[in-house]
Parts: structure tokens; sequence; C-alpha cells
């Protein structure tokens, strides 16, 4: 009896083995080196390969050379100074509107906010084209309105920027909701106490507490204008960029020193604002205290009548824009026969790529979805979950996590010219993978990699750590607690991240669009194509297909995640 209870109590609990000191370390050391090299190679190399070859030439080593050429060529500066001019016009126009949006949906008692939301972030299932083709139908030579503007034109400046108002929006409105949505009710009620009225309380309180999310908010609406080339290579005329000058360029000219350079020069003012960002939020404090109280807006029917009235009118031009590109689409011919055909929809008759590019952008989503959510989570919860012991395996983790905010500084563009100077190069053992469909899948998935990443970190850093000490003492592998129990108690947060990589996949161009063979075509780039071709009707229906696409996906992905959680995490139902 004794005998048997002193074997018992020298037993593993519930029967398992535990596993050697060296194998963990091995293996988390393997896990955080497989991600820092995987995000090197797919990453690190092609910038560095960029930054190559803008100080190369057909004679070798040029040095700087060639960015003194290309700086003092005619118009140059004149065109960046153009480039700064619609992304400044664009932050001026789209981030106050979109505070002003979200405040009306986080700090009024304001009327439909589920139904003014959606319309708000409806743009992000369309691909940055599709804004430019809706505005050549309202606003064109034939446009629709084309009367009420008194002769003037929408290609060139004023249409780029009404472009990208549209295609920025619900990126500045999703950072201004975060922000917004975090507030301190007894500050308020210390404003009031003092006698404040709304307007010195919004000018003390409120925007101080949510300058952070402006700033980003600007750095982000910024640098996607400045480095889109959809929405100017559609409504752009004779307005040239950097980013259209860059395509064509490669493109066009065949000329990659040129292209590489201002690859160069896009890449700066991201890396710039990005690191500025990162700066500001560092020095930022908790804005939330345990003994917050939750803000609670009062009844105001002025107040909400002004924000309903704002947020109906951007709304409006939000969906108008929609509802033009898809009204479009089933036009038989536009603007002698306003009769409705299907006929735009005939892929396979018409140059772009055919209902084979439609098919290839669903395999890519499904693939970069599947993979992206399974490779994010897993490097979050090595970084945040499993301790790092040993100077060599925390240096690790801080490249690791160096690396993972790395793409947000990335423009697309300016990555997809990287891969083609590193994967397209004949010494490169790696060239087969150029033009083929896991390429296109792991360019994808780096591309929006640290926007998914902070949201798994976010999910992972709300569990409480007594989980993986719980599985630490009754002996249970980490591996096995993190599908077991970490993955599925972040379930929804996963499936938010599987619905974003699937809808970015759907709708990106700028990193793919030197990427794609005959056969890996894709449909955004079919779009392109098809515009390129004259053929604006079948461009202005593939992107009503990838938009039907992408919202179809995200509300099943979103039932499956009500669904699944319903069923699997009922403690998370309040308690009757």
């Amino acid at each position: 009896m004794r005998g048997d209870a002193a074997q018992g109590a020298a037993r593993p609990a519930l029967g398992r083995r535990a596993l050697p000191a060296w194998a963990g370390r091995l293996g988390l050391g393997l896990g955080l080196g497989g991600l820092a090299l995987g995000l090197a190679v797919f990453l690190g190399l092609p910038l560095a390969a960029i930054l190559l070859k803008s100080v190369t030439n057909d004679a070798g080593w040029a040095g700087l050379s060639v960015l003194a050429g290309i700086v003092a060529g005619d118009g140059f500066l004149a065109m960046v100074g153009r480039s700064f001019a619609v992304g400044g016009v664009t932050t001026l126009l789209v981030v106050p509107a979109a505070y002003a949006f979200a405040y009306g949906l986080t700090r009024t008692r304001l009327p439909g906010k589920s139904a003014l939301r959606t319309a708000a972030l409806l743009p992000l299932l369309a691909p940055s084209l599709l804004p430019g083709i809706a505005l050549v139908y309202l606003l064109g030579n034939q446009g629709l309105l084309k009367s009420l503007t008194g002769g003037a034109t929408i290609y060139g400046f004023w249409g780029i920027v009404a472009g990208e108002a549209f295609y920025t929006f619900p990126h500045a409105l999703m950072i201004l909701l975060t922000g917004l949505a975090l507030a301190d009710g007894r500050l308020y009620d210390a404003a009031r106490a003092m006698g404040a009225g709304p307007l010195r309380t919004f000018a003390t309180v409120t925007l101080p507490g949510t300058r952070y999310a402006v700033f980003s908010a600007c750095c982000v609406v910024f640098t996607l204008t400045v480095t889109d080339f959809g929405v100017p290579k559609v409504v752009g005329g004779d307005y040239n960029v950097l980013a259209m000058e860059a395509y064509k360029a490669v493109v066009g000219q065949q000329d990659f020193p040129k292209g590489a350079t201002i690859g160069i020069l896009l890449l700066l003012p991201a890396v710039l604002t990005f690191a500025l960002d990162r700066r500001l939020r560092a020095r930022q404090g908790a804005q939330l205290t345990g003994r917050a109280q939750p803000y609670a807006a009062g009844p105001n029917r002025g107040r909400d009548a002004a924000f309903l009235g704002l947020s109906g009118l951007v709304a409006a031009f939000l969906l108008l824009i929609i509802g033009v590109a898809v009204w479009a689409s089933f036009i038989r011919m536009w603007p002698y026969n306003l009769s409705l055909s299907l006929r735009s929809y005939d892929f396979d008759n018409m140059d772009g790529g055919g209902w084979l590019a439609w098919r290839n952008s669903l395999r890519l989503a499904g693939w970069t979805a599947a993979l992206g959510t399974l490779t994010v989570f897993l490097g979050a919860w090595m970084m945040e979950k499993v301790p790092a012991r040993g100077v060599a395996a925390r240096g690790l983790r801080g490249l690791a996590g160096m690396l993972a905010l790395m793409p947000m500084a990335v423009p697309g563009l300016v990555l997809g010219l990287g891969y083609i100077f590193f994967f397209n190069s004949p010494s490169n053992p790696l060239n087969a993978l150029y033009g083929t469909m896991p390429l296109l899948v792991l360019c994808t998935v780096v591309h929006f990699y640290t926007s998914a990443h902070l949201t798994a970190t976010t999910a992972l850093n709300a569990l409480d750590p007594e989980f993986e000490a719980a599985s630490a003492s009754l002996k249970v592998p980490r591996l096995v607690t993190f599908f077991r129990v970490t993955l599925p108690m972040c379930l929804p947060a996963a499936l938010d991240v599987a619905r974003y990589l699937f809808v970015s996949a759907m709708t990106t161009v700028s990193a793919v669009v030197f990427l794609y063979s005959p056969p890996t075509v894709l449909a955004a780039v079919a779009v392109l194509n098809m515009d390129d071709a004259g053929f604006i009707g079948p461009a202005a229906a593939m992107c009503t297909v990838i938009m039907a696409s992408s919202a179809a996906a995200a509300l099943l992905l979103h039932l499956a995640s009500r669904a699944l959680v319903a069923r699997t995490q009922a403690w998370r139902r309040p308690a009757a």
C-alpha cells in the first residue's frame, strides 16, 4: 500500500511524462527562429533587393547617381509635390469626417448606428480601383452628373482626392472608433461640475484623449493615399503621381532602377510616420484605470440630429460610389443603351483573365486566411505566452517581434517591387516560386501580417496566465494547451483575423500586380487589365463580384463565429 502510494506520488500528474527542459527550449527556439527566418526571407531580403537595385544600373554599381538622375529629371520634384498635395488634402478631408462619424457612433444616441457603421465599412470589401470607375460613370466625359460640373473634368487632382477619400475612409474610421471607445465617464462628470460646455469639454477632454488615434489615422490615410496607384490609374489623367510613375516605370518602361528608386522614396514617408506613431504610442499612458466609470451619452436632440445629418451625408457618398459601380456593371452599353444586361459579366470573352481570375482570388484568399491565421496566432503565442529563458531566446523573441511589426511600415507597392527584384533573379534558388500561387499567398500574408499580429496579441494578453500555469502543473505540453485551450478561447479573434486576411487578399492589387503569371492572374488585377483595355463595364462587374465574394465570406465567418462561440463558449454569456 505504502509502496504503491509512494510510486503514485512520484508519477507525473494525469500519467503524463514531463518533457525535458531542453526540449521546450529547443521547440521555442525553432518556432521563433522559423518565424523570424520566414519574415526575413519574405520581407527583409526583398527590401534589401529593392535598395540594391536603386544603386545599380546596367553597368553595375552606380551609387546615388541613379537617384540623383531621377530627382534631377524634368518634372520629378513637381510630381513629388503633387503626390504630397494629394495625400495632404485627402488627409485633411478624411480624418475630420471619420472623427465626426466615429464620434456619432460612440458618443451620441444616434439612431441606426449599426446600419451607418456597416455602410461606412463597405469600402473595405472593394478594390481601390472601384471608386475611380464609379467617378468616371458619375463625372466622366459622359457621366451622369457631368452637366453639374460646369465643364470641369473629374480627371486630375480632385478626382484622385475623391477616390482616395472613399478608399481610405474606413481605415481611418476603425482607428478613431477604437480611440473614442475608451472614455472615463468621471472626466466628463468633472467637466460638467466645473461648468464646462460641450465645446470646451470636447477641446479639453475628448480631443486630448484621442490625439494618438488622430495621429495614427493621419499617418494611415496619408501613406495609403501616397502609395496607391489604383485610383490615379483610372482618374488621374495627366496628373502624374509617384505611385503611378513607379508602376509605369516597371510595367510599361521596364526601367527597374527607376522603379526601385521611386519605391525607396515611397518607403521613406511610410517608415517615418510608422516610427513616429510607435514612439507616440510608447509614450501614451493607460486611458482607462480600474476605477474608471463607463461613459454614457446623455439625451440631446440637437446634437443627435446634427451628427445624424453629417453621418448620413458621408454614408450616402460611400453608398453612391458603390451603387453606381454595381448599377453600371449591369448596363448593356454606356451611355447609349441603359437597359439591364449580364453582358459585362461574360469575362471569358474579353481581356483581363476571365472567371479564372476570380477562382484564383478565392484560392488565394482561402489559403491566406487559413495559413495566415495559424501562423499569426502561433507566432503571437510564442512571443506572449511562452517564457523565453536565456539571452539567446530573449534576443530571438525581440528580433521576431520587430520583424512582425515591420510590414505595417512597408506599402504594398514597395513590397511587390522588392519581390520582383528578389524572387525574379535567376541567381536566386527561390526563383521557381515567382509567378506561382504559393508566392502570392506568402506575399499577401506578409503584407497584412502586422494588423493580424496585433489583433492576436491583444486577444492572447486578455487571457489569464493561470491557464498556462495550470497546464504546466498537470504536465500538459504547451503546444497541446495552445490547440486545446488557448486557441479555442481566442476563437472570436481568430475568426476576425481570418476574415480580415480573406477580404484583404480578395481586394489587394498593389503588392501582387507584379507577381502573377497568366495561370495565376487575380480578380483585382483583372480589373486593372480590363480598364487598360477599355472594358470599363466589365471592370465594374469584376469589382462587383469581388465585393459580393468578400461580403459573403465575411458574413459566413461572422455566422460561424457566433455559432461556434455559442456552442463551445457558453461561459462568455452572462449568467441569468
